[in-house]
């Protein structure tokens, strides 16, 4: 067999190799339609335009779906509140020359680091247990010294708090500075909170903002209390709160830019926003008909009264070369755990071998076999 006998036979071979996997493995449009058409098809297929996008809109969540409430903003008081475990620093001041407190070259007492006990009680000489839970510093000083004042008339106190633990919230992780924050006053808000640590980390794909309260967690994302002031929650002393990334995803397949998993970059991704999230489709290779997103619906969906697709297996097909289509996909939402696919151009397997065998003849030309 001569040169040109071995590279005709090898170019023979590519084409059928070519002919058997196509790049990515994509089928055309008209193959999915048909088989979504046969008997025993186990799909069902809906082409998205303006008049279902609302039909879609009420069908059931799929894929991972963040289920986490949030808190409404609501208003504080602008001074801090005493609780169990905070620290009062006492300085009692008596000039009178026969002070029980004092002695005549000293005119105030200290009494550092008093700690606020589970009660909400302090001790204080000559006077005993005071509570002040649940009281402001101006208030629980007025107390002191009303309560002083029968015993030695003329002291004065002055009273200073060092935040405990019940009046003070975690910031966890995800931040800049994570750590143990005092609340300055019962006006303390998330976002608050979150300039304090240094706000979210710039790695985090579309942070989410977690807040740990007793046995209760509640979640949103830093965008949306950036968008809506009035979900920028009030703090409560031993509240935790960290910063994630969106743990949802969906995937590409096809004749699209990238075979990948991809972390959803805001709280809506639309299919036009995935289309550039996965770096587009290949004009080589897509047909722009026939850009598909694949879906399964739990069992409960298809239950006959509720409000569903007509199977748990569903094809949603778009088309972007039409106008409806286009406005279609900016609305149509994707779901996490979808799988987006760019179906190919009937023609793709004729291009495909076409371009294979013009490079083999070209590496054949230079080489200067033919």
């Amino acid at each position: 067999m001569n040169i040109l006998s071995k590279t005709l036979s090898l170019l023979g071979l590519v084409v059928l190799l070519a002919a058997c996997n196509g790049p990515g493995g994509a089928p055309a449009t008209n193959d999915i339609q048909k088989q979504a058409k046969a008997e025993d098809a186990d799909f069902t297929v809906y082409f998205v335009t303006r008049a279902l996008l609302p039909t879609v809109a009420q069908w059931p969540a799929t894929g991972k779906q963040e289920r986490l409430n949030w808190i409404g903003n609501s208003k504080g008081a602008r001074t801090q509140i005493i609780q169990p475990g905070d620290l009062l620093n006492l300085q009692i001041w008596d000039s009178s020359d026969n002070s029980l407190l004092t002695s005549a070259d000293q005119k105030v007492v200290q009494l550092q680091n008093v700690e606020v006990a589970a009660n909400g009680s302090v001790f204080m000489p000559y006077v005993g247990q005071i509570s002040v839970i649940g009281l402001t510093p101006d208030l629980a000083r007025e107390q002191m010294q009303s309560a002083l004042e029968i015993i030695v008339p003329s002291a004065q106190v002055q009273l200073s708090l060092a935040e405990g633990r019940n009046n003070s919230v975690d910031l966890v992780g995800g931040v800049a500075k994570p750590g143990t924050y005092p609340m300055p006053d019962r006006n303390y808000t998330v976002m608050g909170l979150l300039a304090a640590g240094g706000g979210a980390r710039t790695d985090l794909n579309n942070p989410q903002i977690r807040l740990v309260r007793g046995g209760a967690i509640y979640g949103t994302s830093v965008d949306q209390l950036l968008d809506k002031p009035q979900l920028d929650t009030l703090l409560r002393g031993g509240d935790r709160v960290f910063i994630e990334e969106d743990a949802r995803y969906f995937l590409s397949f096809g004749a699209t830019g990238t075979e990948a998993l991809h972390i959803f970059t805001k709280d809506n991704v639309s299919a036009m926003d995935a289309v550039s999230i996965i770096g587009g489709v290949s004009d080589a290779k897509a047909d722009p008909r026939g850009l598909l997103i694949l879906r399964e619906y739990d069992g409960s969906a298809v239950r006959t009264g509720e409000r569903g697709p007509r199977m748990t297996r569903v094809v949603f097909s778009i088309d972007l070369t039409s106008v409806d289509g286009l406005f279609s996909a900016r609305n149509f939402q994707i779901n996490p755990n979808d799988l987006i696919m760019a179906t190919e151009s009937p023609l793709n397997d004729i291009l495909t071998i076409s371009n294979i065998v013009g490079n083999f003849f070209g590496v054949f030309s230079k080489a200067g076999v033919i």
